[in-house]
């Protein structure tokens, strides 16, 4: 395995949109020729659209952008300004009568960053496709990352700051590529090491704590951890997948969910993976899988990593001085 630029895998643009001073954002993936999509969704407070279209047994093939917001479900309407861009592009399904693009979208809660009365809206999602035009996609607190936090089982006193994360490596000729807004409840931990990155902070505000061990030690009481919280990933890949090889890819991908975040798939993520297609490379599908696993599990370090202090929460970054 070998690390690549995200850029090199043909056929994707991606662009971010933010409110810096609202704390909220929005990513998008956009494929202007048409992916095959997957997508598996194993967190407890989901906010989506479209996802049931993936469903392989559904008619429509290929989507033509995936919006990841802010917002909680209000981050919903970034969608609309997607689809308002594609179909000033001509890019959509066609229906004989003109071309309904396809844009499925997933939101996280970010609303304890910056102003809780903003959120996404049609406009910031139509800045993000006309951004995606550079094909120069950055990471920490932008886009979908922006208001993200993590380690939030105690309440946002000792969360910590979160963001984007974008991991690609390649085997081979195969390439595949992860997009990550990593904002859970439980903490982040090094892939490589176990050791954590950032999560729930102590009462000092010092160090980074267990956030399951926190969890057991609240066996007997009843609590609130928000009403959502939710890390939202995307895999790209140069593969060629058909609607339900991407779905298990999305299945597949999860595992590098599980390594990278402690807990992970509560009743208070909505946890989502959506895998994008748009290749002619034939290869195995349990390489692409696992490959899958492993960058998007490297992405959600990187969402941690290359943030900065903001709204208040501390950063990886400023922890460790």
């Amino acid at each position: 395995m070998r690390e690549v630029a995200i850029t090199e895998i043909s056929g994707f643009q991606i662009g971010n949109a933010q409110d810096i001073d609202g704390g909220t954002g929005c990513t998008a993936i956009v494929c202007p020729s048409g992916a095959y999509a997957g997508v598996d969704v194993r967190g407890g407070g989901p906010a989506t659209r479209e996802t049931a279209l993936l469903n392989p047994v559904n008619m429509v093939e290929q989507v033509h952008c995936l919006m990841l917001a802010g917002g909680s479900a209000f981050g919903l309407a970034a969608a609309d300004g997607a689809m308002k861009y594609l179909e000033e592009h001509d890019i959509g399904f066609d229906v004989g009568v003109g071309k309904v693009p396809i844009v499925p979208s997933a939101c996280l809660f970010d609303l304890i960053a910056g102003n809780p009365k903003c959120r996404p809206t049609a406009a910031m999602g139509y800045e993000a496709l006309v951004n995606a035009e550079k094909n120069s996609p950055q990471e920490g607190c932008v886009g979908a990352g922006t208001g993200a936090t993590v380690g939030k089982l105690k309440g946002p006193e000792f969360a910590m700051k979160s963001g984007l994360g974008i991991y690609a490596a390649a085997v081979g000729e195969l390439q595949v590529g992860a997009i990550v807004a990593v904002n859970a409840l439980g903490n982040v931990v090094d892939v490589e090491n176990g050791q954590p990155l950032a999560g729930l902070l102590n009462e000092s505000k010092t160090a980074v704590i267990s956030s399951r061990r926190a969890l057991y030690a609240m066996v007997a009481q009843s609590f609130n951890v928000f009403n959502g919280n939710t890390t939202l990933g995307c895999i790209i890949t140069n593969a060629k997948l058909n609607k339900t090889q991407c779905t298990k890819v999305a299945a597949m991908t999860h595992n590098g969910y599980a390594r990278a975040i402690h807990p992970v798939h509560t009743s208070a993520d909505g946890d989502t993976v959506f895998v994008l297609s748009q290749g002619q490379l034939e290869t195995q599908l349990d390489v692409v899988g696992t490959l899958s696993a492993q960058v998007m599990a490297k992405a959600i370090n990187r969402a941690v990593t290359q943030s900065h202090s903001a709204y208040g929460f501390t950063a990886y970054a400023d922890l460790i001085k």
